[in-house]
């Protein structure tokens, strides 16, 4: 995953804010030309160690308790913001996205990795049946079949780079491997 996490961040500059940080693996991808990085994480115990991971990169870094719904920034204020396998549990996924749009400046990046619903018939009526079920239950929240491509589109940005992949790769496919990566801007 470590690729995936480079790629998701190469080319940022400016102020970025990622959302849901987690554990801060992505904070030692970040090109040097962002000039600083909020990290909003709702979970104490990510952020503790979001907060370790921070103080190891050269970028300047704040880790702060949020919400994807509530952003602790100005309207238009960030160059680029950052979804890192997050939008699979935050409560409304259209509100995120919105709360995404206003703090992001107009021309600003949006950058996403999220597992997300399969494209395969039958492992979509899977990912459906667990959603309704266990899998949140079990994964903090987690939906494994969120249509999180057509969220974003949704709420008003144009997607311009877009990959596809599983992960993990195995020949057994688990109902959370199809996952995207991307760029979009926000006009």
């Amino acid at each position: 995953m470590a690729g995936h996490r480079r790629a998701l961040v190469a080319g940022l500059k400016g102020r970025v804010i990622e959302v849901g940080a987690g554990n801060g693996l992505n904070f030692a991808h970040y090109p040097t030309e962002v000039t600083s990085v909020l990290a909003v994480e709702p979970e104490p115990r990510l952020r503790q160690v979001a907060l370790e991971n921070a103080a190891r990169v050269r970028i300047p870094m704040e880790v702060v308790a949020g919400g994807a719904d509530r952003l602790p920034v100005e309207d238009e204020s960030v160059d680029a913001i950052v979804y890192s396998l997050v939008l699979c549990s935050v409560p409304d996924l259209a509100r995120a996205l919105r709360e995404g749009h206003r703090v992001l400046k107009p021309g600003g990046q949006l950058r996403f990795l999220e597992h997300v619903v399969s494209e395969r018939a039958t492992l979509r009526r899977t990912q459906k049946v667990l959603d309704a079920t266990v899998w949140p239950k079990l994964g903090a929240g987690c939906h494994c079949a969120r249509d999180t491509l057509a969220a974003i589109d949704s709420a008003g940005f144009t997607i311009e780079d877009l990959e596809r992949f599983q992960f993990p790769e195995m020949r057994l496919v688990l109902p959370s491997a199809p996952h995207i990566r991307g760029r979009a801007t926000r006009y």
